[in-house]
């Protein structure tokens, strides 16, 4: 039998085909907006679910203007808690 090498040389096809990871791509384009949102204004893991709410109930353009105000806005501290301020104003405009 052959040994493997530690530093990821391969010595058969069926080797690289055990080895390899899937990454799953976002189903939606809302899911994609609300990662992207998530990781930029540094969104606590207890509000990450409202993110996703709101990238899906809103429009892509309403919630990508809140999030650009945002990081204008606020440029230091919480911006997540910002965010939801400008959200929950847009909603009342509706």
């Amino acid at each position: 039998m052959e040994e493997k090498n530690t530093n990821n040389n391969f010595s058969s096809f069926s080797e690289i085909f055990k080895n390899r990871k899937t990454v799953k791509p976002p189903a939606y384009p809302w899911q994609d907006l609300a990662l992207k949102i998530i990781t930029e204004l540094e969104i606590p893991n207890f509000k990450r679910s409202s993110v996703f709410k709101i990238c899906k109930e809103l429009p892509a353009h309403v919630v990508k203007r809140a999030a650009n105000d945002t990081k204008e806005l606020c440029p230091g501290g919480n911006k997540w808690q910002y965010f939801f301020k400008i959200i929950d104003n847009e909603k009342k405009k509706k």
